[in-house]
């Protein structure tokens, strides 16, 4: 089992050129999240916050960002999820599934942008990747009236 890690963010205006091991920079001006590779390995991992890439979720105390990180092009190859500040290591991708999941995300892209051509030859998305440490969700009580409400 891998270490466990947390991580701070910094709200930036820029990306700085020199990052700091434990830091995730957001540049929300330029839709962008920057960290250095939780591995160790001290990879740059730049992800664009666009709907065909990541997601940010600020809650006002932590940052999770969806989908997870696979550092593919990195030799760590290392993969996990940034929830709620902390990592989650994720399971180790095969030389297939990392190419399924390329496909995907350019068929997604091609989907997003409308481009008809390209998208229409390739395979079925990818299934999400399994987390190694799941993450229970509870429903709280407005959650749980709001769907008794809404079923009516």
């Amino acid at each position: 089992m891998k270490q466990k890690i947390a991580l701070k963010h910094e709200f930036v205006e820029f990306i700085p050129g020199e990052l700091k091991e434990g830091t995730i920079y957001i540049s929300i001006r330029f839709g962008t999240a920057s960290h250095l590779c939780v591995c160790g390995c001290g990879n740059k991992v730049v992800t664009p916050l666009r709907p065909t890439d990541w997601k940010l979720i600020f809650d006002g105390k932590t940052i999770s960002l969806e989908p997870s990180i696979g550092n593919w092009s990195f030799a760590c190859q290392s993969h996990y999820w940034i929830r709620k500040n902390k990592i989650r290591w994720a399971a180790q991708w095969s030389n297939d599934k990392i190419d399924a999941g390329r496909a995907h995300d350019q068929w997604a892209k091609d989907r997003y942008f409308g481009v008809t051509d390209a998208a229409d030859d390739l395979p079925i998305p990818a299934q999400k990747p399994e987390i190694v440490e799941p993450v229970e969700a509870k429903k709280g009580f407005w959650q749980k009236l709001r769907k008794k409400l809404w079923s009516r």
